[in-house]
């Protein structure tokens, strides 16, 4: 089990969190709190860069959709950035996708069939 590692720095459109590890059902409660203690206001960017994501279970989704629903709260707005292949095919089959704007990806997953 890789641990959960989150750092924070601000960029001129709103805080950006690095996720590192794993994102599970152990660790989900720490990006929760962490996201939880940002101030957004309006028109900010809470940018989730996912580059070091290395597992993402259902309690970690729910964690992001928690950030969204954060973000949203303030009238801000949230980007995933550099989602893993694993984790963006799992946002694609359950229609998150549409409802995250997610950035620098990489190639789209392939079809659900």
């Amino acid at each position: 089990m890789t641990p959960l590692h989150i750092t924070h720095h601000d960029a001129a459109d709103g805080p950006v969190l690095r996720v590192a590890g794993e994102l599970d059902y152990e660790q989900a409660a720490a990006l929760r709190r962490q996201v939880e203690s940002l101030a957004l206001g309006p028109s900010q960017v809470l940018t989730l860069d996912l580059s070091g994501l290395q597992f993402c279970d259902s309690t970690g989704i729910t964690a992001l959709l928690a950030a969204r629903q954060h973000a949203q709260a303030a009238d801000g707005d949230i980007v995933l950035t550099a989602v893993p292949p694993t984790l963006l095919r799992v946002l694609a089959m359950v229609g998150l996708d549409q409802i995250f704007t997610l950035r620098d990806g990489g190639e789209p997953p392939p079809p659900v069939a």
